[in-house]
């Protein structure tokens, strides 16, 4: 499937295609990735001809950078991922996966959660030595490809562990962390870090260790800047760089404050709901779509190199690739800021020279 190429689409080419280096290393992602939750059949399935549509409309868009786990769909994802990318020069794009997380061979058990329509394996979480080098062969398999240029560790964080995290973490230290360590050092793969939904363990890490990156999803956005006081200018200061998953937060950014709106992958607060109003009422004033507004917005931070927005279709693919490319007057930040929904410091165009 091809995009019609018009002029507007050439510009939104050249702002999505727009490559940051990541962190200390010769890895380059392009401004906006391809997150791979929904080719898993996250929230309602997606049939193989379009998911190599999706995958087709980003490259033709200028994406470059593509991020996948095993996690999504049962390494479902990363077997449609690879499919579609085997047929590109490997030298051309960037491709992130991740560790924490095995999938075991197919039982014929329906097991539906948020990956709807599969019948797989069970998973389990190990973030031991042995199980990140046995799940990074089982990944290299499905996505059918000879590297993985990122790797992250996955999931580990409170909500994935709650309590246990400590000792998780701790298991991750001894085992996850130092095996991608070695892989880094032998050239294996590019760069290592954490996939995760919150800052504080990526703050914990960054004391600990020596990463090169990190995902994070939904902690920098419209609605949540609580990765902004700390976290990111310990990143920038570091040369650390943050890829930023979620800048829809689960989706209420997309579809604005509408019946069933989820946040953080469950239905939307009043609270939330009456934030995301005041937030599209100020962009509405504008002429801007709440959805450009908030696919841009994490971009301007000095520490992000990529936003990486799943997609479904086609369709929602040039759609992202048009709202990231939206011009977007300063006077929306600034009246952003002065209705005190977005901290000061938070970086935006100025629009001054």
């Amino acid at each position: 499937m091809r995009l019609v190429m018009s002029p507007e689409m050439l510009d939104t080419i050249n702002r999505a295609a727009r490559r940051r280096i990541l962190g200390r290393g010769n890895l380059t992602l392009t401004g906006l990735g391809l997150g791979g939750a929904p080719l898993g059949n996250l929230y309602q399935a997606v049939d193989e001809a379009e998911a190599d549509h999706v995958v087709d409309a980003a490259w033709q868009g200028g994406i470059r950078y593509f991020d996948t786990a095993p996690l999504y769909g049962s390494g479902l994802s990363e077997r449609r991922m690879g499919r579609a990318l085997a047929r590109r020069p490997r030298d051309e794009f960037v491709l992130s996966s991740k560790v924490g997380w095995l999938i075991g061979p197919g039982d014929g058990v329906r097991r539906d959660g948020p990956y709807v329509g599969l019948e797989s394996g069970p998973r389990q979480c190990d973030y031991s030595y042995d199980g990140t080098l046995r799940s990074l062969e089982a990944s290299l398999l499905r996505l059918g490809l000879d590297h993985i240029d990122i790797v992250y560790i996955h999931d580990l964080d409170t909500a994935g562990h709650g309590e246990a995290l400590g000792a998780r973490y701790t298991e991750a230290m001894n085992g996850a962390y130092r095996a991608l360590a070695r892989l880094r050092d032998d050239g294996v793969v590019g760069a290592i870090g954490l996939g995760v939904n919150e800052w504080q363990v990526c703050g914990r890490l960054l004391a600990d260790a020596d990463p090169d990156c990190f995902l994070l999803a939904g902690r920098y956005s419209l609605l949540d800047q609580s990765a902004l006081v700390s976290f990111l200018p310990s990143c920038a200061k570091r040369g650390v760089g943050v890829v930023i998953g979620g800048a829809f937060n689960s989706g209420i950014l997309a579809t604005g404050p509408v019946s069933g709106a989820r946040y953080d992958y469950q239905p939307a607060s009043s609270e939330i709901m009456t934030r995301a109003a005041r937030l599209d009422a100020v962009c509405r004033r504008h002429g801007v779509p709440l959805a450009a507004a908030a696919l841009q917005f994490p971009s301007f931070h000095p520490a992000v190199v990529s936003v990486i927005p799943g997609a479904r279709t086609a369709a929602e693919m040039a759609a992202n690739l048009d709202l990231f490319s939206r011009t977007i007057p300063p006077a929306l930040w600034q009246e952003l800021h002065e209705e005190g929904l977005l901290p000061a410091e938070a970086p935006v165009p100025t629009g001054r020279a």
